[in-house]
């Protein structure tokens, strides 16, 4: 759940998000610090009225005083300010930024940054590349530049790509975007409305929750275990919730590495299609296979004329580089259309210097790819070892392929951890970040294996030393001024 940007949050809504906090001691200093943290997630909109004391102390279960002192200390922090006679509203302070927005800027200092699972750009194959298109750059400019659908040849090159895996795919069923995240919001935009259902993973990518919850939609979770689906919840859910939309990541999925078997595809496409659900696939990652044959597209696994309605979402930002804002959607020709006069409103068409290079990179016969699998599987090695050396009593399960693991810290420590590790000089989300509700997930880390292997060793070092600092498991009291 989100608010919208200037609404009214109810004593209940509030209430409903904050169970876990009101259950700690001090009351007043956990729900304070439990409201700003929903402000940096987005899950609480800024400028948004808070309930009134006596609303949300009914909601509680809690004294109006405990209120006040929450609300009192909002203020101070800068997390809230108040109007007389107008209530209480949602801010941000000066010197903080939304998570999403300072999980993308990284360390200012030099921690070690475990918080994206970005590997870095092969720059000579970057360079290369914008040295041939440069001549094919000044026919363009002889254009008004404008691409709402993409250029056309590189929508071809994706097509055929899609067609090689096993999809037939053509040209009219392609819109270049500004990356993967681009392509949901311009699909959440069209195919969803305020209040609709969208069945997501639990736990999923994290931007995705918070393009769900900016359009105003409600998460209906399925979880993604060790073992990965469950088809039958799965299926069950899309009968009974009849969700809008359901947005998936069968392949590498992020964060808990899980291959969707082909079987579970084929039901979940079939059930997908009874409820009249759009499915939105991403593939992302889908490239990063590391011990199994890359998969087909989810969409092949659909039944001729089964009636599923399936969106495909895919990047060049893990295979490539994420600097290189190029992504792409396919869908039925139609779907296209109406999407590239949605898109005209926000951005009018991609740069066309990106597009260039990313054909470029796509139709280059020296393939970059098997060796950045190559130094993955390396990196993947060296994070497993350090992690039995350093830390024996954490588990996971060695995925397939993607980017990280999806550790099991055996206790529920993770926020704690993380918010520790700064100290230590590692940038790092504990597994609640990537969970539908507050709360969850509390035993897990995401750990990417997207650096070299001695930064990877030296980050599972101090993550140890944060973890055997007493202060993780029994944090000292914070000074009534902190919140975040």
């Amino acid at each position: 759940m989100v608010t919208r940007t200037g609404g009214t949050l109810g004593g209940p809504q509030l209430a409903a998000l904050l169970s876990d906090a009101a259950a700690a001691r001090p009351a007043y200093r956990s729900l304070a610090r439990a409201i700003s943290a929903l402000i940096l997630d987005g899950r609480i909109a800024l400028h948004v009225r808070l309930p009134a004391e006596r609303d949300l102390a009914a909601a509680l279960g809690a004294s109006r005083a405990t209120v006040t002192a929450v609300y009192d200390l909002l203020r101070a922090s800068g997390f809230a300010r108040s109007r007389r006679g107008a209530g209480t509203w949602t801010d941000l302070p000066a010197d903080h930024a939304p998570r999403g927005v300072a999980r993308l800027l990284g360390a200012e200092d030099r921690a070690i940054d475990l918080a994206r699972a970005a590997p870095e750009p092969p720059e000579r194959l970057l360079t290369d590349a914008l040295a041939r298109v440069t001549s094919h750059l000044a026919e363009h400019t002889r254009t008004p530049g404008y691409h709402p659908y993409g250029l056309a040849p590189l929508r071809a090159a994706i097509a055929e790509r899609f067609t090689r895996r096993g999809l037939a795919t053509v040209p009219e069923q392609i819109l270049v975007t500004s990356g993967a995240q681009h392509a949901l919001s311009l699909v959440l935009g069209l195919l969803a409305r305020p209040g609709d259902r969208v069945l997501t993973e639990n736990p999923t990518y994290p931007n995705a929750l918070d393009a769900l919850r900016r359009a105003r939609l409600r998460t209906v979770p399925v979880p993604v275990t060790d073992e990965g689906w469950d088809a039958e919840i799965t299926e069950s859910t899309l009968r009974e919730a009849v969700p809008s939309l359901a947005y998936l990541i069968p392949d590498f999925h992020n964060p808990t590495g899980r291959l969707m078997p082909d079987a579970t595809r084929a039901r979940v496409l079939r059930a997908a299609a009874r409820s009249g659900t759009w499915l939105v696939a991403d593939e992302t990652l889908t490239e990063l296979a590391l011990d199994v044959p890359p998969p087909a597209p989810f969409a092949a696994h659909a039944a001729p004329g089964g009636g599923a309605q399936v969106v495909t979402v895919g990047s060049l930002s893990k295979t490539h580089w994420a600097g290189l804002r190029v992504g792409w959607l396919r869908a039925p020709a139609r779907l296209v259309t109406e999407l590239a006069g949605q898109r005209v409103a926000t951005d009018m068409g991609g740069p066309v210097l990106d597009q260039l290079l990313a054909l470029d990179l796509l139709t280059d016969t020296d393939d970059p790819l098997p060796s950045r699998l190559a130094l993955a599987r390396e990196r993947r090695a060296a994070l497993t070892a350090a992690l039995a050396a350093h830390v024996p009593g954490w588990r996971w399960r060695t995925p397939p392929g993607g980017l990280a693991l999806w550790v099991d810290l055996g206790e529920p420590v993770a926020s704690a951890l993380a918010g520790r590790a700064r100290e230590y000089g590692v940038r790092i989300e504990g597994g609640a970040y990537f969970g539908t509700d507050p709360g969850v997930f509390e035993q897990r880390l995401r750990i990417p294996y997207t650096l070299p292997p001695d930064t990877l060793r030296e980050a599972v070092r101090r993550l140890a030393a944060a973890l055997a600092d007493d202060r993780t498991r029994h944090p000292a009291p914070r000074p009534p001024h902190w919140i975040a």
